[in-house]
C-alpha cells in the first residue's frame, strides 16, 4: 500500500470522487484508508456520563486504497508512487517532477540541495576604511568653517 497517514489525497473512484482530503487511518491488512470529509457514516453515541447527552456523530468511513492516488505537495498533481532510493534508503517519490513524497526524507534532501548551492560561505569583510575617512573630511569641512 503506498499510502501513508497524514497524505493529502484525491479520491479516483465512488461515490466521493474529486474530492481531496488527509488520510487519517490507514489498514493494510484491509488494503482501506479513512479520508478527511469521504463517505460521511452517521453513528450513535450514547450518554456515558450524568451530565452528558446521546448525539449523532458523522464519522468517515474507510474506502479501498485503489480508489484514491497521493496529490504531490510540490506540483500539486494526483499521481501514481515511485519508489526510489534517497540517502541509501528507499522512499516514496512523484513521478511528474520525482520530488521526494515522505516528510522525513524530503526535509533532508531540502537541506542537502541548500547545502549544495551554498558550497562555500562568503568571506566577510569590515569596511574599516570607508569609516575612518569619513571623520577626516568633517574635519576639513570644520576647519574651512571657522
Amino acid at each position: 500500500m503506498n499510502v501513508k497517514v497524514n497524505d493529502n489525497v484525491l479520491v479516483i473512484a465512488g461515490k466521493d470522487k474529486g474530492v481531496q482530503g488527509k488520510v487519517l487511518a490507514t489498514s493494510p491488512k484491509a488494503n482501506t484508508v479513512t479520508v478527511e470529509g469521504v463517505r460521511i457514516q452517521k453513528k450513535h453515541e450514547k450518554a456515558r456520563k450524568a451530565n452528558e447527552t446521546s448525539k449523532i456523530v458523522e464519522v468517515p468511513g474507510p474506502i479501498d486504497a485503489s480508489n484514491v492516488m497521493v496529490v504531490c505537495p510540490v506540483c500539486g498533481k494526483a499521481t501514481r508512487v515511485k519508489h526510489s532510493e534517497v540517502d541509501g534508503k528507499k522512499a516514496r517519490v512523484c513521478k511528474f517532477c520525482n520530488a521526494v513524497l515522505d516528510k522525513a526524507y524530503s526535509k533532508k534532501a531540502a537541506a542537502k540541495a541548500a547545502a549544495a548551492a551554498e558550497e562555500a560561505p562568503k568571506k566577510r569583510t569590515r569596511k574599516r576604511a570607508a569609516k575612518a575617512a569619513a571623520p577626516a573630511e568633517e574635519s576639513v569641512e570644520n576647519a574651512e568653517n571657522k
